[in-house]
């Protein structure tokens, strides 16, 4: 295993087509989307680019110098780092250990050939409405990414019922309830969130 760096180690890196070097580091070019956790908040950042020691990310959120961030690029590839700069909407993390950033990415590729993409999904616990041809309801939320919702409710809304969801932050979408077992279920929206919305969860708390 490799040893964790020093704290200095991670300047600020320019993502480049291939990989650019700064002390010795390569970067990889990498579009992806991660959730990150923080004190007490998740949300879904986009990776601009990564190395043995630490990654760029990309998120229109108040970031402090210092932060703790756990970083999910799949559910079983996380890695855990400090913020050593942020600016502009972009910011540093260094790792608490190194990676090797070419397994890494094969690991990733390999679970998407495997089972294909899985966007990520962030925690929330929101009351939200929706309305249908019957009337209007509220349900709350348990999970939500950028095509869907998990949801407990009271039991009424059917498989395939065509739903207007409202977000507790002013978010309308279409969707339509893709699955239902008991009080619980799942909506499809129809046209998806967009990343930004989900950059942090306390937007959505209600």
């Amino acid at each position: 295993m490799k040893k964790p760096i020093a704290a200095n180690a991670v300047s600020q890196p320019v993502a480049g087509a291939d990989a650019d070097r700064r002390g010795g580091d390569r970067y990889r070019t990498v579009w992806r989307i991660a959730k990150v956790t923080r004190d007490g908040d998740v949300g879904l950042w986009r990776v601009r680019n990564m190395s043995d020691r630490g990654m760029m990310l990309a998120a229109d959120v108040p970031v402090a110098v210092g932060e703790k961030l756990e970083i999910a690029l799949s559910d079983a590839v996380v890695v855990r780092g400090k913020v050593v700069w942020s600016e502009g909407g972009r910011l540093g993390v260094e790792f608490d250990r190194e990676v090797d950033v070419a397994d890494v990415l094969k690991q990733l590729a390999a679970e998407q050939r495997a089972s294909g993409y899985r966007q990520p999904r962030l925690p929330v616990h929101t009351r939200a409405k929706v309305t249908t041809e019957e009337g209007t309801s509220h349900i709350e939320l348990v999970d939500l990414s950028q095509s869907g919702a998990g949801f407990v409710h009271d039991g009424a809304l059917e498989v395939g019922k065509e739903v207007d969801l409202a977000l507790a932050s002013g978010i309308h979408r279409k969707a339509i309830v893709r699955w239902a077992r008991g009080t619980r279920g799942g909506l499809w929206l129809t046209q998806p969130l967009d990343r930004a919305d989900l950059e942090s969860i306390r937007r959505f708390q209600s």
